[in-house]
């Protein structure tokens, strides 16, 4: 499935939970496909995002490795289901959507969370969030710069 489709399903999936555990559990899906969408861009997405790309994998890795992940079969996990990104441009754009959802969403579950250790796995995941989307933003700064670079090269191309 493309990215941006398994993006939206997260968001609305996102928006649909009401409990804290389906509210946790869709976190844990959202950084299991930032981990996802960024170890595909480090692998095949243009150069000078490749270095951010490998840091958002393993970020992302690090955020759903905080929370207790729910009981999915390998179907279960949206990112299983990553065979591409069409247009990296929209892609991070999305994924930063997800992500600023993703850190409000942890706020109110910690702000609700019965015992000490509940509110500092949220904390964490926030922090993995925020990152996430740091990396995300960096990595769209570049493809605007590169965007910004391209009509120059066409334009002086074939000039002496």
């Amino acid at each position: 499935m493309e990215a941006m489709r398994l993006i939206e399903a997260s968001r609305r999936a996102l928006a649909r939970s009401q409990e804290a555990s389906d509210i946790v559990t869709e976190v844990w899906q959202s950084q299991t496909l930032a981990q996802a969408i960024g170890s595909r861009l480090a692998i095949a997405g243009p150069p000078e995002l490749r270095d951010e790309a490998l840091g958002l994998s393993e970020v992302g890795g690090r955020g759903y490795g905080i929370l207790d992940g729910p009981a999915l079969g390998t179907e279960g996990i949206r990112a299983a289901r990553l065979t591409g990104i069409t247009h990296a441009y929209d892609v991070l754009r999305a994924l930063d959507e997800l992500l600023g959802e993703v850190g409000i969403a942890l706020v109110g579950v910690a702000m609700g969370a019965d015992g000490e250790g509940a509110y500092w796995q949220c904390m964490e995941a926030i922090d993995a969030a925020d990152e996430s989307r740091d990396r995300v933003l960096e990595m769209l700064r570049r493809l605007a710069v590169r965007e910004q670079r391209l009509p120059e090269a066409d334009s002086t191309a074939g000039t002496p």
